[in-house]
């Protein structure tokens, strides 16, 4: 692959900008030899020989929306696994879920930035074990074409499934070779959307929900994107309902609307009923 190209600092400044303005990703100063590390191998496969030409061509080429798609999939961390910060996700489904579908409401879920489905796969299966899946409605979005059908697909290795175990496993896992695929029953019950969480217009089309999990996300932000992408999920969410952030994402400081709810050592933020 070669070593990076060089990246100066005023190059730098306007390719993180374009960056951000597209997805939101946030780059500092002292990102710069990550992000030159990144986008040398997509200006070589090009042809081009330096980041501004690089630039120049995600700017003004025709082709240029495609290749900032396609670059901005690149640059998405997408580790995960299954049951990740999973505590939350069960008292979701015993505390708030479940007694909305007792009381004969049928609630919806979006799970936001839901990378190659290790989450809402997860939140599924809390459900299935609940006897709920099928009683509400899972929507799972991601910025990533390919690792929307990475979980369509439901196909994970080891690594993905280390922290899954016992009746769960056996209830929900079907072994093809090498891997493990999820069941038909839960593929089935998720629906999955392409959604850029910059771009309001697809947020609003999705309606409106009881809860919405964007969690390990909010951190690639910078402070303004995250205000304004969290007064989105914010006007998304149903009166009364709840916002479910990573364990080392805070809303606090960015003086939201919502309220700050404990419960049993998790923070969730509700929308005033």
């Amino acid at each position: 692959m070669g070593n990076p190209l060089p990246l100066q600092l005023p190059v730098f400044s306007i390719l993180s900008r374009l960056i951000e303005a597209r997805s939101g990703l946030h780059y500092r100063q002292a990102h710069l030899e990550r992000l030159a590390s990144a986008l040398s191998p997509r200006a070589r496969e090009l042809g081009l020989d330096s980041l501004l030409d690089y630039y120049y061509f995600l700017r003004y080429d025709p082709k240029g929306g495609e290749e900032l798609d396609r670059l901005v999939e690149t640059l998405v961390n997408h580790e995960t696994y299954f049951f990740r910060e999973d505590q939350p996700l069960r008292l979701l489904v015993d505390t708030f879920l479940a007694p909305m579908v007792e009381a004969g409401a049928r609630p919806r879920v979006w799970c936001a930035a839901a990378a190659s489905g290790e989450e809402p796969y997860t939140l599924g299966m809390l459900l299935g074990e609940r006897a709920l899946l099928g009683k509400v409605e899972l929507v799972a979005t991601d910025l990533s074409r390919p690792l929307l059908e990475h979980a369509r697909q439901g196909l994970y290795g080891g690594r993905a499934l280390r922290a899954v175990a016992g009746t769960i496993a056996d209830r929900w896992l079907e072994r093809e070779g090498t891997r493990h695929r999820i069941s038909a029953a839960l593929r089935e019950a998720i629906a999955w959307r392409r959604v850029n969480l910059v771009d309001f217009a697809e947020i609003e089309a999705l309606g409106q929900f009881d809860a919405i999990l964007c969690r390990n996300v909010l951190i690639y932000f910078g402070d303004l994107t995250t205000c304004r992408v969290v007064d989105q999920l914010t006007a998304a969410l149903k009166p009364g309902g709840l916002l479910l952030v990573g364990a080392s994402e805070s809303l606090t400081p960015l003086g939201t609307s919502l309220d700050s709810v404990e419960r049993a050592g998790a923070f969730f933020y509700r929308k005033s009923a």
